[in-house]
């Protein structure tokens, strides 16, 4: 496997208001939402990290399994960290390997309305691992 760099850190949470304010009002991150209505806050403006997040549980759970709830069998995760490769076509590939070494997989590789394309993986920690290509991430030329 060929990881690029980290592509995003996100906290996860059951309570999206409540963690946005604390990461947009006490640390004065400038937090915006993804989209109209969107309780997904980001910001890429911080340096040392390219995309920092605040992911609805909710929103983890719709991702992963396609429902609004965490699986009661499964550790309620916190964070999600994604690891980015090298190209689109390389990321199915790092998911088989990490398959093959006994982990697995939430979901398969696929490509998000966003344009990235992402396969998820939930660490023994309970943290969304992903390993995922971004393509406004990598440089071109």
């Amino acid at each position: 496997m060929d990881v690029k760099f980290i592509s995003s850190v996100a906290i996860i949470t059951p309570d999206p208001s409540k963690s946005s304010r604390l990461y947009s009002d006490a640390l004065g991150l400038p937090l915006q939402p993804a989209g109209p209505g969107d309780d997904y806050v980001f910001t890429d403006e911080v340096d040392g990290s390219k995309h920092f997040g605040v992911w609805p549980l909710t929103q983890v759970a719709q991702a992963c399994f396609g429902t609004s709830q965490w699986p009661n069998d499964r550790p309620v995760p916190q964070m999600s960290i994604e690891f980015d490769v090298p190209t689109q076509a390389a990321v199915a590939p790092a998911a088989d390997e990490l398959s093959s070494k006994g982990y697995e997989l939430l979901h398969a590789a696929r490509t998000e309305p966003w344009g990235q394309t992402v396969a998820r993986f939930q660490t023994p920690e309970g943290v969304i691992l992903g390993i995922s290509y971004v393509p406004g991430m990598h440089e071109t030329g």
